[in-house]
């Protein structure tokens, strides 16, 4: 058996931080786990991460976005996350497929029957067994990012993580929340919602607790001496 868990969320929700700390825990505890991410997480993922990403890049068509994102997408699930799920082992992905339909459909009006095609083909049907949806309003979220990057920096509003998505306007990011409780709505049984406002470690905890009874199948690594 294996375990594919995804997480999502509007930026600024802490999405990396707990896919990070359930890796860390579950590695700890010498479970077979890889941590990835989206767009990015192969050679051919961070060349495009970079294209798609960069502030500079404004004259991008919403097509090409979103072709390039499932570019991405298709490399990393044939390159790591199908094999390492062949293996048995967990994979954690901090954001998948459904980014593409909250970000490119609902955010910039994409039409969701063509996303549903080509995505079917980018990851050859292949589904999370667990999406974390971590709530948050895209206002308080984007200011929660703009932070983190003034403190890292020393200048507000500086952020090496600040992208070409996070610079529009507030409006795109409302859509784009309201289009995350769209696809929650369509299929309750896979999401687990929690809330992005809690601590660290409160939350961390929680996706703790719903991860715990898939692991009863998972083999865990042998010790080497």
């Amino acid at each position: 058996m294996s375990l594919f868990v995804t997480f999502e969320g509007p930026e600024g929700s802490g999405k990396s931080t707990q896919a990070r700390l359930l890796y860390e825990s579950l590695h700890a505890r010498r479970f077979p786990v890889i941590l990835t991410r989206e767009p990015g997480g192969t050679r051919i993922g961070d060349l495009i991460r970079r294209i798609v990403l960069d502030l500079q890049h404004t004259e991008m068509a919403p097509t090409t976005e979103m072709l390039l994102f499932s570019a991405a997408r298709a490399q990393l699930v044939s390159e790591v996350i199908r094999p390492y799920l062949e293996q048995g082992g967990i994979v954690l992905c901090d954001r998948y497929a459904d980014s593409t339909f909250a970000y490119q459909g609902y955010g910039l009006g994409r039409d969701l029957a063509e996303l549903r095609v080509i995505t079917a083909a980018a990851t050859g049907g292949l589904r999370p067994d667990i999406t974390f949806y971590l709530d948050i309003n895209a206002a308080e979220g984007l200011e929660r990012k703009r932070r983190k990057g003034a403190r890292s920096t020393g200048q507000r509003g500086a952020n090496d993580e600040w992208n070409r998505l996070d610079a529009r306007e507030l409006e795109y990011h409302q859509r784009v929340e309201a289009g995350y409780r769209e696809l929650i709505a369509a299929d309750p049984e896979r999401w687990r919602v929690l809330d992005a406002r809690q601590s660290i470690e409160a939350l961390a905890e929680q996706i703790g607790a719903i991860v715990e009874p898939y692991l009863a199948s998972i083999t865990r690594l042998e010790t080497v001496l």
